[in-house]
């Protein structure tokens, strides 16, 4: 499935082709904070099928617990996370689903880091639903 996404602001515009069998919620301590949230969900792109149209991400570089250095790519002006891939050879870029323009469809096919995830988040079921904002 070809792709298209981009940053919240649009400085970092990309492309690229995905299979939507391969999208997954990862709930590691890392995705935790990285995201500011409860998971990330990604989805994996081939080097050969990335491709930036606009902007240059700048990026972190994590450690993860296997020893592996992860590049961490972000948008420098608002910040917004677009994918993560290994620091030496990066073959794969887990492209973050929240900038994907078709991310309707792309619903998660599986969970990793289960054994770090927050207790609440298998269960948001029984969490109060309200449409939008609610007044303050």
């Amino acid at each position: 499935m070809r792709i298209e996404g981009a940053c919240h602001c649009g400085t970092i515009t990309y492309e690229a082709e995905i299979d939507p069998e391969k999208v997954g919620i990862c709930h590691c301590t890392d995705c935790q904070m990285l995201t500011g949230s409860a998971f990330s969900i990604f989805v994996p792109a081939a080097k050969e099928t990335f491709s930036l149209r606009s902007g240059q991400p700048k990026t972190y570089v994590k450690t993860a617990e296997s020893g592996a250095k992860r590049a961490q790519a972000f948008c420098p002006e608002c910040g917004t996370r677009i994918y993560a891939t290994a620091v030496s050879n990066p073959q794969t870029f887990n492209i973050r689903v929240g900038t994907v323009r078709q991310r309707a469809t792309l619903r998660p096919k599986a969970q990793i880091w289960c054994r770090s995830a927050l207790d609440w988040v298998m269960d948001l079921g029984s969490v109060k639903q309200i449409a939008k904002q609610p007044p303050m």
